[in-house]
């Protein structure tokens, strides 16, 4: 018989052992054997707790997304209730050392690049937009009209992705500062002054 939190603690092994093997070998060369013996481990493990490489890929992306909710809600919750402190936590949760790690952002960009094939990644991929989207609509709408805040909104989103997606791209170590640094700008061109 099983122990008893053996399965979440072998997911936890087998999804890390998947963001180690993206990293070195990308997403073309990892398998479901190549993840098993990383994790040092059979492949029918793997198989059993994952099933396939794309819902191996779904729970790995699920656990980092759980790290980004839990890095937003963290900085959201230390912050003032302002509209501006709050998207500056935002902002900062998306560059949280959770989210700018070498095998962290390759699976990242290795989900984005598969979800426009596979539709279980496609619906993770929609809601994770939605929700930032979302969230950042909120706290602009506290201090701009609606339309505004809903164009400031996807002004951040694309902002933040773009400058994610630079940083990961770059071959360089990221500056997660000088990032967060326009972003902060971005969001101070769209307040007024009054709204800190």
């Amino acid at each position: 018989m099983p122990k008893l939190g053996m399965r979440e603690v072998r997911r936890a092994q087998l999804i890390d052992a998947t963001l180690l093997t993206i990293d070195e070998v990308g997403l073309a060369g990892t398998t479901l054997a190549s993840v098993a013996q990383r994790a040092s481990i059979s492949t029918g493990i793997v198989s059993h707790y994952f099933g396939d490489k794309d819902s191996l890929l779904e729970a790995t992306m699920r656990h980092i997304l759980r790290d980004l909710w839990a890095a937003t809600t963290r900085r959201r919750l230390a912050s003032k209730p302002q509209a501006r402190t709050r998207l500056r936590a935002m902002v900062a949760a998306n560059f949280d050392v959770s989210q700018v790690s070498g095998p962290v952002m390759k699976t990242w960009l290795a989900f984005w690049s598969q979800s426009m094939h596979e539709p279980a990644l496609r619906r993770l991929q929609r809601v994770n937009t939605r929700r930032l989207y979302s969230n950042l609509c909120a706290e602009f709408a506290k201090a701009l009209p609606r339309s505004a805040a809903r164009r400031a909104a996807s002004g951040l989103a694309a902002m933040i992705d773009g400058l994610w997606l630079r940083g990961a791209l770059s071959g360089d170590p990221f500056d997660t500062k000088a990032a967060m640094r326009l972003a902060n700008d971005y969001i101070d061109q769209l307040l007024p002054r009054s709204e800190s």
